[in-house]
């Protein structure tokens, strides 16, 4: 098993976190940077927070990683501090039924960007929706792709590779 190192660790969030940062852009200027829109952003700040923890607590311990530097997101080090590990044959199942929780930190941003350029164009706002677009939906996962799922001992029975597979087919 590869073992990542601390910075490397690091880079590997760097495309989810900047994901929820522009989807937190995009939020707040999307409703007129007003006290409503700056609510809404940290809202989604904080969902974004979240949806990690929750990965770390229904996912992780189901993983082969789970406690391991063998994670290439650092989650199974953190995910030993707070749960117990469990079963790795019931990772598949875990988690497809958990990753729909984040799913809509992807969508989010887009809805309410989309419908604030219809009401009101703007250069600003739909430069930062197409820069969201780009990053979460194509950047985040070719990251995930390459970085992670490579060496992921679990990418044979794993859900989400259904996904990583045809992107690389689409740009390999």
């Amino acid at each position: 098993m590869r073992e990542y190192t601390t910075s490397e660790t690091i880079l590997a969030n760097i495309p989810y976190a900047v994901m929820v940062l522009i989807g937190t852009m995009i939020i707040a200027y999307a409703y007129g940077l007003t006290t409503l829109a700056f609510t809404a952003a940290i809202g989604y700040l904080i969902y974004g927070a979240i949806g990690a923890l929750w990965i770390i607590i229904f996912v992780c311990p189901f993983c082969a990683f789970y406690a391991t530097k063998g994670c290439p997101c650092g989650y199974g080090m953190i995910s030993v501090k707070i749960v117990k590990k469990s079963s790795r044959n019931c990772f598949p199942e875990k988690f497809s039924r958990h990753i729909p929780v984040i799913v809509p930190l992807w969508l989010i941003p887009v809805v309410c960007g989309g419908i604030a350029l219809w009401i009101s164009f703007s250069w600003r706002l739909a430069g930062l929706v197409s820069v969201f677009i780009i990053e979460s939906w194509i950047i985040l996962p070719i990251v995930s792709v390459k970085h992670g799922c490579v060496d992921c001992p679990q990418k044979d029975s794993c859900p989400w590779m259904v996904i990583p597979d045809t992107a690389q087919r689409l740009f390999s």
